[in-house]
């Protein structure tokens, strides 16, 4: 091999035995080429670098080697002959490469058909290996459509793709599809391992892992990242590479670091947070790098809450385990998806800021935001399906009459509903209500609506009506469960209400017991029935027979005086 080759093309795999995790896939081919059982066309699918170009080197070298006889692949990597040697140098006659990203169009197609006419030159089958093939346009893939399902007998068509989704489905009918995995980190790791040994590199292992880590799979990446790692080595010959010195050629933040910024989040440290994190950005972190490394971090939360203790494996050390373990015992699921789902959205507003570091800042300020205001709730879980926690509101008379009483309500009212959760409203020193003299009895739900609708009190009667489902009511205690789309200061306003039109203290439950449909619902189902009914109407059918075009758009219900 030429030494001054970039590693990703020295150590390209020239035989199957050499594809790295698609040992199945490699198998599958192998055996059809020995058994003679060769498809028209091949589509190798897959992410970059996993070896879709290369497989469709190694399926055109199979099928034109000329030392293959018996059902055997004779030509190995030390006796090629001169066909596999010219397939390798990509000067073959009869095996044609195409890039159909810079030739997409329909032209280009028929060039490639009138080509597929003539017989081999020199080899048992003349070969098109197409390279991004849903690049081309939709004539050029009508055009291919017929050579491909029914092609001369010594013409077969190798397509290799990354988007298969783009590409027709009467072009995948048509081929055999195999699909090229992404190579799983241990294998990876063990591969790089050998490359540094045989280059001679000196890198740690923990080293090696992070590349194996930073490559997502693609066997072509984590080689181009040892080259650059090895390359950046030959400076100093004497030194080991390190994790660190990876981490600082990639812009990776160390997970340590990350675990002890996430700490400080976790403790709602704002002022020491934003210390670690200037201090990873004044050495060079990549915003994207980080964001994914807080992504990694909270999925390794979320393995410990719900599966238990992390299992040792090449993504992380035990001293992170260790810490994970720790710090987990402050985490619930619900903060997981809270970070989440503002991580990823941190993502996209990178693709709109200026500044990174800017947005890295806020997203951090955010994040303890998150954590100090579930601290300060005041919940308990359901113990059991329909148990309820009630508002405890305490009042004091202020005179003789009862005419006016202190209503406990200067909580905030922000933290009155969470996941079907009511908080209890503690607070001293409330504004004083006045109450009604005429005093009103409810006697069921519908007259809370009409005595609501009364009082010109929009925002509760479209709540009533529209979000809340009654489970129970009773004097002084109404039971009910709602929807997502309900009022957060509901709760407080309606028992405040109540108090002053009935002059008692109401309890307002919120279970998880399915209640009745809300008032609209019902508006709405009736609607439906009552339409239902005027279009099967006698009349109604002997109007329509008149008049066919005719549709039934609204139904009016007459006075009586109008009968």
């Amino acid at each position: 091999m030429n030494d001054n080759k970039i590693l990703a093309l020295k150590y390209r795999p020239q035989e199957f035995k050499d594809l790295i995790g698609q040992e199945v896939m490699a198998q599958t081919i192998t055996n059809a080429i020995k058994l003679g059982k060769t498809p028209n066309a091949y589509l190798l699918t897959g992410i970059r670098g996993v070896g879709k170009t290369t497989t469709a080197r190694l399926i055109a070298k199979a099928l034109n080697c000329q030392k293959n006889t018996d059902q055997k692949i004779n030509c190995t990597i030390n006796n090629f002959c001169n066909s596999c040697k010219d397939i390798i140098s990509s000067n073959h006659l009869d095996v044609l490469e195409m890039d159909a990203a810079s030739k997409t169009g329909i032209d280009d197609v028929r060039e490639l058909i009138e080509n597929a006419k003539y017989s081999p030159t020199s080899a048992k089958f003349k070969i098109f290996i197409i390279d991004e093939v849903h690049m081309l346009s939709k004539q050029a893939f009508n055009g291919l459509l017929k050579t491909l399902e029914e092609p001369p007998p010594s013409l077969k068509f190798i397509l290799a793709t990354t988007e298969v989704r783009k590409i027709p489905v009467t072009i995948l009918s048509r081929c055999q599809r195999f699909d090229l995995k992404r190579v799983e980190i241990k294998k990876l790791f063990d591969h790089l391992k050998k490359i540094s040994k045989i280059e001679k590199g000196k890198i740690s292992d923990n080293a090696i892992k992070i590349l194996a880590n930073a490559s997502e799979g693609s066997v072509r990446d984590a080689i181009s990242l040892l080259d650059r790692a090895l390359i950046f080595q030959t400076i100093n010959p004497e030194k080991e590479i390190e994790d660190h010195d990876v981490r600082e050629m990639l812009g990776l933040v160390d997970r340590d670091k990350m675990l002890s910024l996430f700490k400080e989040i976790l403790e709602g440290n704002e002022k020491e947070a934003l210390i670690v994190l200037k201090d990873m950005i004044n050495n060079g972190v990549d915003a994207k790098n980080f964001l994914n490394d807080i992504l990694e971090i909270l999925y390794f939360f979320s393995r410990r809450l719900n599966l238990g203790k992390i299992e040792n494996d090449l993504t992380i050390s035990d001293n992170e385990i260790n810490i994970i373990n720790e710090y987990s015992k402050n985490l619930d699921m619900q903060d997981i998806g809270l970070f989440w789902q503002l991580t990823l959205k941190t993502l996209d507003d990178l693709k709109i800021l200026a500044d990174e570091n800017l947005a890295l800042e806020m997203y951090i300020m955010q994040l303890i935001h998150l954590k100090k205001m579930d601290k300060n709730i005041e919940a308990g879980k359901y113990k059991k399906q329909d148990e309820e926690i009630k508002i405890d509101q305490k009042f004091e008379t202020s005179n003789k009459n009862n005419d006016t009483l202190n209503l406990n309500v200067s909580n905030p009212t922000t933290n009155q509903l969470k996941n079907t959760e009511q908080i209890k409203s503690k607070t001293l020193n409330a504004p004083k209500v006045k109450i009604e003299k005429n005093k009103i009895v409810l006697e069921n739900f519908l007259d809370l609506i009409k005595l609501v609708e009364e009082k010109k009190e929009i925002e509760l009667k479209y709540d009533l009506e529209r979000n809340v489902s009654l489970v129970s009511f009773s004097r002084g205690k109404i039971d009910i469960s709602f929807n997502e789309k309900l009022n957060k200061n509901f709760i407080k306003n309606l028992t405040e209400k109540l108090l002053v039109w009935t002059g008692e203290r109401w309890i307002i439950s919120l279970s998880q017991e399915i209640g009745q449909r809300t008032l609209y619902e019902n508006r709405l189902e009736n609607s439906k029935n009552e339409f239902l009914s005027a279009k099967n109407n006698k009349v109604t059918k002997e109007v329509m027979n008149y008049f066919s075009d005719a549709e039934i758009s609204r139904i009016e219900k007459m006075d009586k005086k109008d009968d």
